[in-house]
């Protein structure tokens, strides 16, 4: 009965019932058999229809008796002439009465019986009966709509009490716009650019990233920038123009790129922003906070903190390599003051452990005993990529330098000083157990940040721009006195971590990480015994080429999955990942297989992608260049789809 009155039904089905007799009346000029056939029909059927009309009415009579009937007649005008508008509709949505305001106010018309509540709004009644009620929009004004379900002669009837808080509406609406939120903008390598650039050159970059950055904020009214130190600045926006940035997904990131240096080294920005705070000063808290995320996820990005909320933006480049190793030596010294001061020290990487883990694991962990201090690698033998290499170390001197986590409980103390390898989340941590034990915990890595990553670190050392961790090591070996040595056995295995990471040298490869690399060669390290380490069995070597010949390409990336399972299945896929980059047109490649349960995804790029933005939206992480992800309880045909979708919206962000 929508946009149908109710009342009006009845006249219309009599005038019908008048027709239909005036054309049974004209059979008997036709043919009078017929007529005397079709009279009792349509006299039946006309009698039918009255008599279902009269109970329709006489039931809406008695509901309206039973709604009004226990109201005397002071309640029934309090009623009729109540300031809010009032409405009672049936559980069929039919409005079968209402106040004068509400025709006045809400819905004008003259008559209003028998019209749908849909006219105003299509929430469901029974959402309206509760104490808070619900807000609807109706002809650009807002009502709080209260409800009250009761029941008469079997039949539910609702009334509806609208509350027009327009006004106060429109007031929230402002104040959340206006409400201001602290952004920090850090230049990522402005040491680097000064220090490149001539004194003339000087002058014309930081002119062009001033002009650049005061047309960003003269867009936004009410909004302020001051720089505060030499690469910092300090914006105060407010929400309305947040929501503007958050829609161009921070161009500002692209127009600071565009800016020319002598030495072509990209000028690149860090924005921290924290919104959503009651307070400036908590704003600018989590400024800082999201400032750091952005950094330690290799710069060039926007990262907004939303209370306990991160969103990112940007990061659509590499990490910018440092090339002063300040940092490095302030770092070495700072755990060389740690590690006098503990009376045991434990190295752990991460689950399932490959070369550059146990690289950096064992080549910090043999450093600290050549200086005389107890050190072990924590590590599950039975669950590891690097089989090959615990082989190899075990038969020279680091025989008995690994030790299993059950093992590793037993001997943590409260001076106990944990290192962590090449990870920095808990949950990807060889054993939490040890973890939660020991109360001093240092954390080098050099993978993009992490929400999740670990807080209580007393040093957390980390690096987005380095090759792998097994370079870090390298360098903080270099620093950490002159009685801290390793042998090319352990330099051997420091190389092979960093071979791993940058695919023999071709990725991430920056200035320091050949320094490393020369380094670790003048200890004694053999690259021949090395590059044995990444030799693969004929069979391993068979499983990997059906994955690449079953690859699939789509928008630039090559799609495989695996059908079938295997012991060696975690160096297999991401040996037919990097395989698959070198197939022409292939940007990026995407593994898939299951392992107890697990659908795992092995993710690689040559740059042109950024991956670890992909494996993210999976619940996964990584680096620009390799990532992977891990989802439970899904069919691999579902992750695949999942991961499609993924590199849609990556897409879609990018352009």
């Amino acid at each position: 009965m929508k946009d149908k009155k109710s009342w009006g039904i009845r006249g219309y089905l009599f005038l019908l019932m008048a027709v239909t007799l005036v054309l049974t009346g004209a059979l008997w000029m036709i043919n009078p058999i017929l007529f005397f056939i079709v009279l009792p029909l349509v006299l039946a059927i006309d009698g039918l229809v009255v008599w279902q009309v009269h109970n329709v009415y006489q039931k809406v009579y008695k509901m309206m008796d039973g709604v009004v009937g226990q109201l005397d007649t002071s309640q029934r005008n309090y009623l009729h002439n109540f300031p809010l508008p009032v409405v009672i509709a049936t559980e069929g949505r039919e409005i079968i009465w209402y106040s004068p305001s509400f025709s006045e106010k809400i819905l004008l018309k003259d008559d209003l019986y028998g019209t749908d509540v849909d006219l105003i709004t299509t929430e469901p009644l029974l959402d309206f009966c509760t104490a808070e009620g619900k807000l609807i929009s109706y002809e650009n004004r807002w009502y709080r709509v209260l409800g009250v379900e009761k029941e008469e002669n079997d039949v539910k009837l609702y009334t509806l009490y609208f509350l027009d808080v327009t006004q106060v509406q429109q007031e929230a609406t402002l104040y959340r716009l206006t409400r201001p939120s602290v952004m920090l903008i850090m230049l990522d390598n402005y040491g680097e650019i000064m220090q490149q650039a001539k004194e003339s050159e000087k002058s014309r970059i930081l002119g062009e990233i001033d002009t650049t950055l005061e047309e960003f904020i003269s867009n936004m009214t009410s909004s302020f920038i001051k720089r505060y130190d030499g690469d910092k600045f300090l914006v105060v926006a407010e929400e309305q123009h947040l929501e503007k940035m958050i829609e161009t997904r921070f161009g500002i990131l692209d127009e600071i790129r565009k800016i020319q240096t002598a030495g072509n080294l990209p000028v690149t920005l860090s924005i921290g922003i924290g919104r959503g705070e009651e307070t400036l000063s908590q704003s600018e808290v989590s400024a800082r906070q999201a400032l750091d995320m952005a950094l330690g996820r290799g710069g060039d990005q926007a990262v907004i903190k939303n209370k306990t909320l991160y969103e990112f933006y940007g990061g659509v480049s590499k990490g910018v390599e440092k090339r002063t190793k300040v940092k490095t030596r302030i770092v070495a010294n700072a755990l060389s003051e740690l590690i006098a001061t503990a009376d045991r020290v434990l190295v752990m990487g991460h689950k399932f452990g490959d070369l550059d883990c146990v690289g950096a694991a064992v080549g910090m962990a043999y450093a600290i005993r050549s200086i005389g201090k107890n050190a072990d690698v924590v590590i599950d033998r039975n669950k590891n990529l690097a089989k090959i290499l615990i082989d190899m170390l075990s038969q020279q001197e680091c025989s008995d330098m690994f030790i299993d986590p059950a093992e590793a409980q037993f001997r943590i103390t409260p001076n106990t000083l944990l290192i962590i390898c090449d990870t920095h989340t808990e949950n990807l941590l060889e054993s939490e157990e040890v973890y939660r034990r020991c109360k001093t915990v240092v954390v080098i890595d050099h993978h993009r940040k992490m929400v999740n990553h670990i807080e209580n670190a007393v040093i957390f050392y980390h690096e987005p721009y380095a090759s792998s961790a097994s370079e870090m090591v390298a360098e903080l070996i270099q620093y950490m006195g002159d009685n801290c040595r390793i042998n090319s056995v352990v330099a051997q295995a420091l190389l092979s971590g960093i071979m791993l990471d940058t695919r023999n040298f071709v990725l991430k490869t920056g200035v320091r990480t050949f320094e490393a690399a020369a380094y670790l060669k003048r200890i004694g390290a053999d690259t021949v015994i090395v590059r044995k380490l990444f030799a693969s069995t004929m069979d391993s070597y068979q499983r990997k080429t059906r994955i690449v010949a079953a690859a699939q390409i789509y928008k630039g990336c090559a799609v495989a999955e695996s059908d079938y399972s295997s012991d060696d299945m975690r160096v297999v896929a991401p040996q037919a990942a990097d395989e698959l980059l070198g197939i022409d047109g292939v940007d990026g490649s995407f593994v898939l297989y299951e392992i107890d349960g697990v659908i795992n995804i092995s993710a690689r790029s040559m740059g042109a992608i950024n991956v670890q933005v992909i494996m993210e939206k999976l619940g996964g992480g990584g680096h620009h260049t390799m990532a992977g992800a891990q989802i439970k309880g899904l069919e691999i045909e579902k992750v695949k789809q999942m991961l499609l979708e993924s590199i849609d919206q990556y897409f879609q962000e990018k352009s």
